[in-house]
């Protein structure tokens, strides 16, 4: 579905085709941004144009939310945030952010307002994971409220490796 939700310093909007370059050449190439992510880093632009077609094509399902992030003083485009699946039929969320605008409180602002979003459609439960190195990651998660659920080894196949994630949940803001 195609929504788009607003905060203080933040649009989430959908994707458009004409965001690829910004994308691969803010975050999607980069190995540093990518490495706690579960796909490697895009090699080349048409990599990022077919995700980008393929974000705009979920805008069909009812299930699927994906938000760009843009900042509203400068009109743009920063990162991401998405419901990246569902578990138990409750959304989790993934995100990820341009390097130049870590550490400046756009992503706990981010997962706040896509959490309070999810509330509102009548979710009761949002599930967030990192991995337990990406501790940026998981200093936003219990900022937002995330309950540690439990430690465990995940493969993730696009990597071709195994890596210990920290999995949260959130009942409430």
């Amino acid at each position: 579905m195609k929504y788009t939700i607003e905060s203080e310093r933040l649009i989430f909007r959908p994707w458009e085709k004409s965001d690829a370059p910004t994308l691969f050449n803010g975050w999607a190439n980069n190995e540093e941004i990518t490495k706690y992510l579960t796909w490697n880093p895009h090699k080349d632009i048409e990599t990022t144009n077919y995700i980008i077609d393929k974000r705009i094509k979920e805008y069909e399902e009812k299930d699927r939310i994906n938000f760009a992030i843009v900042l509203k003083e400068k009109n743009i485009l920063i990162g991401s945030i998405d419901v990246v699946g569902y578990i138990n039929n409750n959304p989790e969320i993934g995100y990820m952010l341009k390097k130049e605008y870590w550490n400046k409180g756009y992503m706990s602002e981010a997962c706040l307002r896509v959490i309070k979003f999810l509330f509102s459609l009548g979710f009761k439960k949002i599930y967030i994971r990192a991995q337990v190195e990406n501790i940026a990651s998981n200093r936003v998660i219990k900022k937002c409220g995330g309950k540690f659920i439990e430690c465990k080894e995940v493969e993730r196949p696009l990597k071709h490796d195994k890596v210990m994630v920290n999995s949260y949940e959130i009942t409430e803001i």
